[in-house]
Formats: C-alpha cells, sequence, structure tokens
C-alpha cells in the first residue's frame, strides 16, 4: 500500500511521480474528491509538467466513475483554476508542484467558490478513503458515469481580473516578464492584450523541465536574468511568476527586488481607497508597515498565522477585502478569498502607470524598516532550540519586550522584532526580523542565529 503520509501534507498532496504516487493512485484521489465533497460535477486543471496531464485525466476518470461530471480547462494557472471553482460554483482540483522540481507533482484542492481544502476541512477524509481503497479495490462505480468535457476559462479569467483594477488610463510601460517557463507564459499574454504595455517575454515557453531556472522567484538566484533585463533595458519594472503563476514578485526599474510586504501594503491602500473602511489581513511576518499604512489608510489590520488556509479562513470570518503575505501570495475578496500573484501585478501597473515617478519612488513611503528576509537553520531539535531562545528572551520583559506565540515563537521590542518558526516538513526553523535600521537588524538577527545554531 503507497505511503500517503509522505505526499498528503497540510494543504495539498505533493510528491515524486512515479516513485511516490502515479495515475493510477490519482484515479482514486479523484473518486476520493468526488465523494468528501459530495458535488454533482467538479472543474479540473493542470500545469505544464510532463506528468500533469495524464495525472489530471485519471483524476477526472475517478470523479467520473462515481457519477460526478467533469470539466476539464486544461493547461492553466492556480489561480485560473481558482476562478474556474468561483465562476462556475464547483469544486475544483489543480495538478501542480508550483515551484518544485520538475519530478515533483501535487494536487491542490478547493471546495466550490474556491474555499480551501487542508487537513481539517476534507483532506484528512480524502486521504482515508485512498488508503482504503488502495488496500481494498476502488470503489464501485455509478450505474450512470459521469461526463467528461471540455471547457476554456481563460479569456473569462483574464476579462475577470481586468474587470477589477481600472488601467484605461494608465501611462505606456515596458515591463518584463519572466514565467520561468511556467504558467504565467500562458496566462500573461491575453491577460496583458490590449494593454498600453510594451511586454518583455523572458521564459514563456511552457516547460515543466525548467530549463532556465526554478520556478521560484523568492531565491534571489532565480530572479538574475530578470533584473538584469531590466536594467539592460531600461524598463519600468519586472514581474515574476512561479510555476504554477499564483505568486508574483516585483523588481523596480533599478532591478532592484520590491519588498512583498511593500506591494501588500501598497495595494492594500488603492483597495481601501475602493472599499473605505475595510479589513486587511496580513500574517505575523510581514513588516510593521503594513498594518501603518493600513491604518493611515482607515482600515482595520488583522494579524494571522502563516499560511494560505489561515488567511483565507481569517478573510471569510472578517469580510475582509485584501490579505498579503511575506511569501508573495495575495488574496482578494473580489477573487472569492483565493490568491492570485495576477491581479496583485494589475494593481502595481495601475499605481505605477497612474503617475509620473519611477516605481522605486512609489514604494519608498511602503518600505519603512530594515529586514533580514527568511534565514533557514537546519536543527534536529526544533523544540528545544526554540524554548532555548524563548528563555533567553523571557527574562527581558522589563526591557518592553513583548512574547507572543501565534505562530513560531515572535519576540517584539520598541525597535525589532523577530519570529522564529519550525517548519511543518523539514528540521529546519525559519527566522524573519525586523528594525527600525540595519544595524539593529543585523545585530538581532546574529544574536537569535547564536541561540538556534547552539
Amino acid at each position: 500500500m503507497p505511503d500517503l503520509s509522505q505526499i498528503v501534507k497540510a494543504y495539498d498532496v505533493r510528491g515524486v511521480v512515479p516513485d511516490q504516487w502515479d495515475e493510477p493512485l490519482s484515479e482514486l484521489f479523484g473518486a476520493a474528491f468526488a465523494r468528501v465533497t459530495g458535488a454533482a460535477a467538479l472543474v479540473v486543471g493542470h500545469d505544464m509538467r510532463p506528468s500533469s496531464p495524464g495525472l489530471s485525466r485519471a483524476f477526472a476518470r475517478g470523479a467520473a466513475s462515481l457519477g460526478v461530471d467533469v470539466t476539464e480547462i486544461g493547461l492553466c494557472s492556480t489561480d485560473q483554476l481558482y476562478f474556474a471553482s468561483g465562476h462556475l460554483g464547483l469544486p475544483g482540483a489543480m495538478f501542480t508542484a508550483s515551484h518544485n522540481p520538475a519530478q515533483y507533482n501535487g494536487i491542490k484542492m478547493c471546495r466550490a467558490g474556491a474555499a480551501p481544502v487542508g487537513q481539517d476541512t476534507g483532506l484528512a477524509d480524502i486521504r482515508a478513503l485512498v488508503e482504503e481503497w488502495a488496500e481494498t479495490g476502488a470503489p464501485e462505480p455509478a450505474a450512470d458515469p459521469g461526463t467528461i468535457t471540455q471547457r476554456d476559462v481563460l479569456t473569462d479569467y483574464a476579462a475577470h481580473l481586468r474587470s477589477l483594477v481600472d488601467l484605461t488610463a494608465i501611462r505606456p510601460l515596458k515591463v518584463v516578464v519572466d514565467a520561468g517557463n511556467g504558467m504565467g507564459g500562458h496566462t500573461v499574454p491575453t491577460v496583458f492584450d490590449g494593454l498600453p504595455l510594451e511586454l518583455d517575454a523572458l521564459y514563456f515557453e511552457l516547460d515543466g523541465t525548467f530549463p532556465h531556472h526554478e520556478a521560484n522567484p523568492l531565491d534571489p538566484k532565480n530572479i538574475v536574468d530578470l533584473q538584469a533585463r531590466v536594467r539592460e533595458t531600461g524598463a519600468d519594472l519586472g514581474l515574476a511568476f512561479d510555476g504554477d503563476a499564483d505568486r508574483c514578485f516585483v523588481v523596480d526599474e533599478r532591478g532592484e527586488p520590491v519588498a512583498p510586504s511593500a506591494i501588500t501594503a501598497l495595494v492594500a491602500a488603492r483597495e481601501l481607497a475602493k472599499h473605505p473602511g475595510g479589513t486587511i489581513i496580513h500574517n505575523c511576518i510581514t513588516s510593521w508597515s503594513v498594518p501603518e499604512v493600513v491604518k493611515e489608510n482607515g482600515g482595520t489590520p488583522i494579524r494571522t498565522r502563516v499560511g494560505h488556509s489561515f488567511i483565507k479562513a481569517e478573510m471569510a470570518r472578517t469580510g475582509a477585502i485584501f490579505g498579503g503575505e511575506h511569501s508573495a501570495h495575495y488574496y482578494f475578496r473580489d477573487f472569492w478569498n483565493a490568491d492570485t500573484g495576477m491581479l496583485a501585478a494589475l494593481h502595481v501597473l495601475a499605481a505605477l502607470g497612474g503617475q509620473q515617478q519611477p516605481l522605486s519612488h512609489l514604494v519608498e513611503s511602503y518600505d519603512r524598516y530594515a529586514a533580514s528576509g527568511e534565514i533557514n537553520s537546519t536543527v534536529a531539535d526544533q523544540t528545544g532550540r526554540m524554548e532555548a531562545v524563548k528563555a533567553a528572551y523571557e527574562g527581558r520583559k522589563d526591557e518592553g519586550i513583548e512574547l507572543d506565540e501565534l505562530d513560531g515563537l515572535t519576540i517584539t521590542s520598541a525597535d525589532w522584532w523577530f519570529n522564529l518558526r519550525p517548519s511543518n516538513t523539514e528540521p529546519l526553523l525559519r527566522l524573519n526580523v525586523e528594525a527600525r535600521d540595519r544595524q539593529t537588524a543585523d545585530r538581532v538577527r546574529d544574536e537569535v542565529l547564536a541561540q538556534v545554531r547552539a
């Protein structure tokens, strides 16, 4: 029997194909997803990985075998699948392993309206059924099997995004886009079509072997080509998408990275202009600048744990209009609370094109502090090291130091804060530090790392 503990993660299914999972197993996942959602119909899409079409079709067969009608939307970005789920009112499954290497693949699942499926919202039940059927055999097929039909939703997806951001009056902009051979190469040409943009396309060929670089723009080595092209061509900005194009990373006209927290603050200000007094969600490792900008623009900031399931749940609970994470995931109420890097990119283009200053000047007011970025340390005893760091700072409360454990350990002072979180999947501790100046940020970083790596 397959060891599903290796591939069923907190929020999705992900593993090496065919070593850890394959098409027969995907067929069981399709049947289990149909059974758990209880839906009469669902929608399925896939990225450009070599294994994606076969896995996606197997999943569709599994669902159809239990009498469920399946709409295949074919090649798509993850946020395009979320659009289809929301627009059609159907549960959905996206076949992608995002930025993981080519031999990986996975399934991101959602209920109708793009509502997330995680361990506590159906994924554990799906896993249990797949494990049962892998041992006893596939479930009895329905007397009347479902249909499998194809539908192209790319133009509808682009039209929906364009309806949410007014780009009609922007000045002409030159933008370099690095799709990393991922699904941005599929979506960007249609979404940008007809806009006053000169598009310089890097690595738009769909190729799930990622011949140029990993499709993970948060790793600095993967945006080197983008930065160079922006500088060489005098472009106004650069955009980089990850493999399934649900995340977007921005570089300014100098080729310098723009912090995702600054993008979160910029988009929050724009959304609050449309929805005065709205609520904005941010996770516990976004910059201090995010809640500050939200308050300055008349909104209410709410801090939550890292991870899309927590952000989406909090958005649904509070009716928040927007949410952002340090990892360049951006969530919109007008997009069924789902994350879409493309919509965030359109907001940046609208903000930049609506005035004459360069992007570096535009984001200055949203990027106020010195940050370390996320620093990973391999640690055998995560709990022990966390407790050691906690003990070191608990004794300093008389210095105005505050402690909270919303997500890992966050220590806050008047001039700095840091968060230390264990990885869910690896023996790592992740450290993020921010301070009012670079010298303080470096000092706090070194103090904490000395404890973590002792």
